[in-house]
This record gives structure tokens, C-alpha cells and sequence, in this order.
């Protein structure tokens, strides 16, 4: 039976039968109990959102503003136009070229009425209080240069500083303020910092003091400098972010604020942030004694390319190709050669080429190390002794030949080679090898050079042309050959393709 009944829509009467009214009822509370849910999970998703404000009131007193001034010095005309202090900042730090300025070193604006002598503004970056009685821990590039520091306080106080170390290599600097009972960050622990983990960054962008920036973790260890693994964030970072904290959502610091991927000069999402505990112990060492001490063993490195790893049996691409070897450096004394992958340093593996100088930098000088090293498909353990790291050594011209030409190229790689005498291997600093002379086909192809030094093929080493010619001789015509090349300074593998 059906009953029927009347609603009211616009002012005319609707009749719907009884069993669609059930259905309509039905389908109008399903829509509502849906919403409700829909509202319920809208609600917890605003509840899980991160809420900044409660880190901000408790961090943000530890971050200090850093200005820092030159004296005007005479006869600085670079034909240069005039720009804000902030800009030049940002074109000297993100390697932009000045206007009108070729390779010259920036330099502030004269200010309107300064005389030569007297300090100028020269530039604005942050930092944060590593302890109440006045260490602030910044950029290096903030403080570099500079004639006097000025650290800034969020209460407005403003202090001298003074510059206690920096740290170029790392772009770390500690300065100290006579101040005491400031408030201190605390200092986190990198291991526990997850990639997709909430952080913020606490700075002075373009001067403008405690601006709050947050985004997440991008990437953790990001290889872009020698003695650093960077961390990699989505936060906005600008000039004058320099030098201040990344913090995690437990209030603590996890990096320093340093520098932004760009190609345009502003900021497109990616930035990166020194570890602090890289840091830390950088700035130890510059508070006990204003420099920072590291070891070297005398070598360059460089990656090693799957292509490479495959080649020589190496199976997968890790360690550090050694390019070259410092004579008499202590790799020399340890038996290292050019070409060799150093896959461990005292037990620690190297994974990438960046591995190697953060390990043999924090190790003391003076102290013996075990050296593993790949050399023509087979592992070998060296002993080395670590010496300091002193300042970089400007690298020695390439070296004249002047062995003869060969008239035509020869073998199936493409070269025409001939042998070296022994003046010329004590010149080129090297106990065996063979001189291209000219090149063709594959070779050419491959990148080899006139005047390159072959020092081994495959895994056999080269001692003269006779035996060069042997080994072409036995080679699988589709296979690729490995070839150790020297060129001027350094040395390669470079991979050659007969058959293509």
C-alpha cells in the first residue's frame, strides 16, 4: 500500500510514494553521516598539521642578528653600479657576476658623506648562541673580511664581537660577545634527523630580523662540498639567512643555515644546511685554539663511475679514484698509486670519493692508518702515516714531451704509441707506461689525447710499446678495454669501444 505525502519545494506541493520516502530519507542520512565523518578526519588532519609557535617562543630568543662593517678605502671605481648591500651579498655568495664588474672583489657602495677610513656597512647575516656566556656560532662567509662584527640580540641589545676562528673549508665561525646569562639552543642529534621530518629556520633575510621559514627534510648527506655531507631542505632560505639554526620540531638545532641551489639567484625550493655536529666539532677546536686542525695523506681523488667499476672488477661504484699521488707525501711513502680506488681508510669504508677527505680530515695528524686500495682487480692493504692539512699547494704545469711522432696509427684501438725514456719517466713521475702519438677511431671517440701516458690496460700494466702492441693483439674485438691514462697532473680510466 502506498501513502502518499506532500512536501513543500518553492511553494508547490510534492508527492513522493511512501517506499521512495525510506529511499530519500536514506540516501539524506547516508549524505549527512558522511559529511560528519568527512568533518571528523578534516579536523584530525588540521590536528596533525605541524603548529610552529610554541618552537618560535622557545628557540627564536638564541638566534642573533650579525652585521658586519669594512673601512672605505681609496680608489675603489669598478665601473659598477651602485646596488643594495643585500644584493651584493647574494651575487658574492651564489657566485653571480656584478654588473658591470669583472672578477673584482665587492665592495660596499660609498655611503653619502663617508670618508676614507671610516666604516661602512658591509653586510647582514645571523647566527645563534652556542652558551649563555656570549659564543655565537655563524657562517664563515658572514664574518669574512670583515673589520668589525656586530651581534644583535632579540631584545635589541647590540654587542662588539669578537672573531674567535673561522673555518673556511666548512664555512663555519665562532665569535664572541662579553655578555652572560644568554639564552643557549640546544644542540640535536643529526642520526635522528629523518628525510620528510618538519624543520624551520630562524633568521635575518635581507636584514629583516627572527623571520620564521619552515619545510621539511629533502635529503640527508648531499655530497657538494670537501669536507661536508649537506643537508637538504625545501626551506625558504635567502641573504641573510646565513649562518642561522635549522631546528627540529624538539627545539633543537640540527644545522646552519649556509646556502641555495639556484640558476636565477633566488630561492626555488632548495636549500642546504651544514650538520651540526660536523659543525661542532669544528667550532671546539676553534674556541681552544682559533683554527682547526685536519689530516691529509697526499693524494687527489675522484668518483668512480659505474662504467669504470665494471670494467676493472671492482663490481659496484664506490671508493675514491686516486688521480694523482703528492711525491713524497705520505701516500707516496705508503706505496698509493695513480689509479687506484681506495675502498677503506682504518677500517672505514668508502663509499663515495667525498667519504675520503672527512675521514682522513678528522683523523690526527701523526696518526698510522690502514689503507685498502683495488689495484688491478685485487685488494691490497697499505700502512700510512696522517700528516696536517696546511693551505693548498698551487699544482705544477704540465709537463713538455718531446718524443718523436709515428707516422701512422696502429691497432684496433686506434693508437699509434711510442716508448718513454727514462728521463722522460722521471720527468712525467711515473715507472712504466707508453706516449699516444696519434689517434684515430675509437680512441678519438673515447676521449683519449695526443700526449696522454697510457699506464695500464685492463688490469695489466703497460711498460712498453712491444708489449702494448702484444696485449692489442689478444684482445675480443666487441669488448670494451679499460685504459689507465695519465694526463698532465692526473690520471683517468677511460673505457674504448672497438666495435662501435
Amino acid at each position: 500500500m502506498q501513502m502518499p505525502s506532500s512536501w513543500s519545494r518553492a511553494g508547490r506541493p510534492l508527492v513522493v510514494p511512501a517506499l521512495g520516502l525510506w529511499r530519500h530519507l536514506a540516501v539524506v542520512l547516508a549524505t549527512l553521516f558522511a559529511l560528519t565523518l568527512g568533518g571528523v578526519h578534516t579536523a584530525a588532519q588540521a590536528q596533525t598539521l605541524p603548529d610552529f609557535t610554541v618552537l618560535v617562543e622557545n628557540v627564536g630568543g638564541s638566534v642573533v642578528n650579525i652585521r658586519t662593517t669594512e673601512r672605505q678605502r681609496a680608489g675603489r671605481g669598478s665601473g659598477a653600479p651602485e646596488m643594495d648591500e643585500d644584493m651584493l651579498e647574494f651575487f658574492k655568495r651564489f657566485g653571480i657576476p656584478v654588473p658591470g664588474q669583472q672578477q673584482a672583489p665587492r665592495r660596499a657602495p660609498q655611503q653619502p658623506g663617508a670618508q676614507e677610513g671610516e666604516p661602512q656597512q658591509r653586510g647582514v647575516g645571523s647566527g645563534f648562541i652556542l652558551n649563555a656566556d656570549g659564543y655565537v656560532m655563524t657562517n664563515a662567509h658572514v664574518v669574512e673580511g670583515a673589520e668589525e662584527v656586530f651581534v644583535t640580540l632579540t631584545d635589541k641589545r647590540e654587542f662588539k664581537a669578537r672573531v674567535i676562528g673561522t673555518d673556511k673549508r666548512t664555512d663555519v665561525a665562532v665569535v664572541k660577545i662579553e655578555a652572560s646569562g644568554l639564552q643557549a639552543v640546544r644542540i640535536g642529534d643529526v642520526g635522528r634527523l629523518k628525510v620528510g621530518e618538519w624543520v624551520i629556520a630562524i633568521g635575518s633575510p635581507f636584514g629583516l630580523e627572527n623571520t620564521v621559514t619552515a619545510g621539511i627534510v629533502s635529503a640527508k648527506a648531499r655530497d657538494t662540498g670537501d669536507f661536508l655531507p649537506f643537508i637538504q631542505t625545501d626551506v625558504a632560505i635567502n641573504p641573510g639567512n646565513s649562518g642561522g639554526p635549522l631546528i627540529n620540531m624538539r627545539g633543537e638545532v640540527v644545522g646552519i643555515n649556509s646556502q641555495i641551489y639556484s640558476r636565477s639567484g633566488s630561492f626555488i625550493g632548495i636549500s642546504f644546511a651544514i650538520p651540526i655536529d660536523e659543525a661542532m666539532r669544528v667550532a671546539d677546536q676553534l674556541r681552544a685554539s682559533g683554527r682547526v686542525i685536519r689530516g691529509r695523506i697526499g693524494v687527489q681523488i675522484d668518483q668512480v663511475t659505474k662504467e669504470v667499476a665494471e670494467s676493472i672488477g671492482l663490481g659496484k661504484p664506490s671508493g675514491a679514484m686516486v688521480r694523482s699521488v703528492e711525491a713524497g707525501g705520505p701516500a707516496d711513502k705508503a706505496g698509493v698509486e695513480a689509479g687506484d680506488i681506495i675502498t677503506k681508510f682504518d677500517g672505514r669504508p668508502i663509499e663515495t670519493a667525498g667519504d675520503l677527505p672527512r675521514i682522513v680530515g678528522s683523523a690526527k695528524p701523526g696518526t698510522k692508518a690502514t689503507l685498502e686500495v683495488f689495484r688491478r682487480g685485487a685488494s691490497k692493504e697499505l700502512s700510512v702515516t696522517v700528516v696536517e692539512l696546511e693551505a693548498e699547494r698551487p699544482r705544477s704545469a704540465p709537463v713538455e714531451r718531446n718524443a718523436p711522432k709515428l707516422p701512422s696509427v696502429i691497432g684496433l684501438l686506434g693508437l699509434a704509441v711510442s716508448d718513454l725514456s727514462e728521463g722522460q719517466k722521471t720527468e712525467l713521475k711515473v715507472k712504466n707506461g707508453v706516449r699516444v702519438e696519434a689517434i684515430e677511431g675509437a680512441a678519438a671517440r673515447a676521449g683519449i689525447r695526443e700526449g696522454d701516458i697510457i699506464l695500464s690496460l685492463d688490469k695489466t700494466e703497460i711498460t712498453s710499446v712491444k708489449q702494448f702492441e702484444a696485449a692489442i693483439g689478444k684482445l675480443d674485438k666487441p669488448k670494451s678495454v679499460t685504459l689507465l691514462v695519465k694526463r698532465g697532473e692526473w690520471v683517468n680510466y677511460i673505457v674504448i669501444r672497438p666495435g662501435r
